[in-house]
């Protein structure tokens, strides 16, 4: 069964000035939240993931996204995220769809053996999880691609999940000096390169278009719902078992060392 967490409840948003548009957020609630030894709910919605430093901002661009003040959690102190928190979110125009909150990485005041266990949780969903339909990966524009963020890229291609690179907190940027961070980290990368800013809302639209886009319903495929879900795999480690039963093991995965960064 998924980690106790909190409350579903969320404060509506303010009645906004600005005309009502496609992609506002009308409904965003906190679903499930699955730590090492746990197992998230089998999937409803096509689910999109988002990872990134401990200080890269995740937080808060969530928030900016679900138009909420309090979705998820932001704090002063890196790492406070433990497991895979679940939210789901409904947009205007009746998109429907799971955003998957990664622990940060890279700064997590943490012991070895905590982070060992995160890392084997996040291969296992990343890897594994069949409603997942893109990594988004967060990187502060100040700072571009550290060590590990190119660690986790590299793996992403080698199970051939393709990352997209959003580049955060562009607020504190110019916008000559943020054009150039895109087109530097799109040609060192080699893949798509949004920018957003969590405080003030700039890119929000056009990364959430890039995932309406990808959550969008797809012909039906064996195996898959009308809405273009996987049906859960014998053996899914991210999906919840009976009592007194284990997920399956899965097979050995050939990837980079991210334990230590989880």
């Amino acid at each position: 069964m998924a980690a106790p967490h909190r409350s579903n409840a969320r404060p509506a948003p303010r009645p906004s000035k600005d005309k009502p548009g496609p992609l506002d957020c009308l409904e965003a609630i906190y679903l499930a939240e699955a730590r090492p030894g746990h197992a998230l709910p089998t999937p409803t919605q096509p689910e999109i993931a988002f990872a990134g430093r401990s200080n890269v901002g995740k937080s808060t661009l969530l928030n900016r996204l679900a138009q909420r003040r309090a979705l998820a959690r932001t704090s002063k102190t890196p790492g406070c995220t433990r497991g895979v928190v679940l939210f789901e979110l409904r947009l205007r125009d009746e998109t429907r769809l799971h955003i998957a909150d990664l622990p940060g990485y890279g700064f997590a005041d943490r012991s070895k053996g905590e982070r060992a266990a995160w890392g084997k949780h996040l291969e296992e969903y990343v890897a594994r999880r069949a409603s997942l339909r893109a990594v988004i990966v967060l990187i502060d524009v100040r700072r571009g691609p550290q060590p590990d963020d190119l660690q986790l890229l590299d793996w992403l291609r080698f199970i051939h999940r393709d990352p997209i690179v959003v580049l955060t907190k562009i607020d504190k940027l110019s916008r000559n000096e943020v054009g150039a961070a895109v087109a530097s980290a799109h040609r060192d990368l080699g893949v798509p390169v949004l920018a957003v800013s969590g405080e003030t809302g700039a890119g929000r639209e056009e990364l959430l278009q890039r995932i309406r886009a990808m959550v969008a319903p797809v012909e039906a495929q064996p195996g898959t719902d009308a809405e273009g879900v996987s049906a859960p795999v014998t053996g899914d480690p991210t999906v919840g078992h009976p009592p007194g039963t284990a997920p399956a093991q899965p097979d050995a995965l050939a990837r980079p060392n991210i334990s230590d960064h989880a």
